[in-house]
């Protein structure tokens, strides 16, 4: 897989571009939030990340044939991202779809097809490995990112780091099901790298697959009107990074301190090890980490509420 996205990436820098655009739908639009967010912190190159199913019905000017377009769909196939795709091929605008299936719908609408294939030592999914090859080297190819080499030699121990992540949070996890699987409402409150990670979590996860009533916050904006619906009682969990918005989240879980909170969670990625894995890049694996802690969150919540992760009412069961 990396060889083949190298090639894609160097044929994309050599061509030329002036903006990036990430579309996609769900969880995989939120997750881009992350990748943007990198982007930013690196290039001068402007970065969009959009929804596909408004991409669709507007007429976003910036996208041009100068524009490199990356969607992603798990499955391939979902509807508003599969349309992007054909609508850019009509008007002949690179596009890059990032899938889990090659004869999928999306695979088969893209310039440049991304097959991610690598999954974790215990069968999980590590997630968006294929998005840090591509990024990460058409950042390196423009001079703004020199530790490409040294990254990819942390990528050839993530598997077994993030069999490693799951296991050290299997305590605070089933700790926290035990604590807390009763509550039908839950905050979830993250920032920076860190926040597409806790929206998808609390949209993809706790409503979608578990139908608690959960609301994601951004940290920085926590103090600006979420706050106010907060007592003593309300489950809330900070998830908290290494990058520069550390401080916002740390605000936040001091305010929860003083206002003597007795349904308080952290998950802070500076408290698991990642194994083989060089510290210059926590950062980059931060939304790695917490995915390791809340997968084992969903197993014990899943066993404690009695309802399958598998189980739908509404999406992909009826037409909608």
């Amino acid at each position: 897989m990396k060889n083949g996205i190298e090639k894609i990436a160097d044929k994309i820098s050599k061509d030329g571009y002036k903006n990036i655009f990430f579309i996609a739908s769900g969880g995989s639009w939120v997750v881009s939030q992350t990748f943007e967010y990198y982007w930013k912190q690196h290039s001068s190159i402007p970065v969009f990340n959009e929804i596909a199913a408004e991409y669709v019905l507007s007429n976003n000017k910036q996208v041009t044939r100068d524009s490199i377009v990356i969607l992603q769909s798990k499955s391939g196939d979902t509807t508003e991202t599969v349309k992007a795709a054909q609508m850019l091929k009509e008007k002949n605008i690179r596009t890059i779809g990032i899938v889990r299936k090659g004869d999928s719908p999306l695979a088969n609408s893209v310039t440049y097809p991304i097959v991610e294939n690598v999954v974790n030592l215990d069968g999980s999914d590590p997630e968006n490995v294929a998005m840090i090859f591509l990024l990460f080297r058409l950042l390196y190819n423009q001079n703004e990112f020199a530790q490409y080499d040294k990254l990819v030699k942390s990528l050839e121990n993530l598997p077994q780091a993030l069999v490693s992540v799951r296991k050290q949070a299997d305590k605070f996890a089933e700790d926290f099901s035990n604590n807390f699987y009763q509550e039908e409402y839950q905050m979830w409150v993250g920032g920076g790298s860190l926040t597409g990670k806790t929206y998808s979590f609390a949209m993809c996860v706790l409503e979608e697959m578990l139908w608690i009533k959960t609301k994601s916050i951004h940290t920085a904006e926590f103090f600006h009107g979420s706050f106010e619906v907060l007592d003593e009682d309300t489950c809330c969990v900070l998830v908290k990074g290494e990058d520069v918005t550390r401080s916002i989240g740390e605000r936040v879980e001091k305010f929860m301190e003083k206002i003597g909170s007795k349904k308080f969670s952290v998950i802070d990625t500076k408290d698991y090890k990642l194994e083989g894995i060089d510290d210059d890049f926590r950062e980059i694996f931060g939304q790695m980490i917490v995915t390791g802690v809340v997968d084992r969150i969903s197993v014990y919540l899943e066993r404690d509420r009695d309802h399958s992760l598998d189980t739908r009412r509404y999406y992909r069961v009826m037409d909608y």
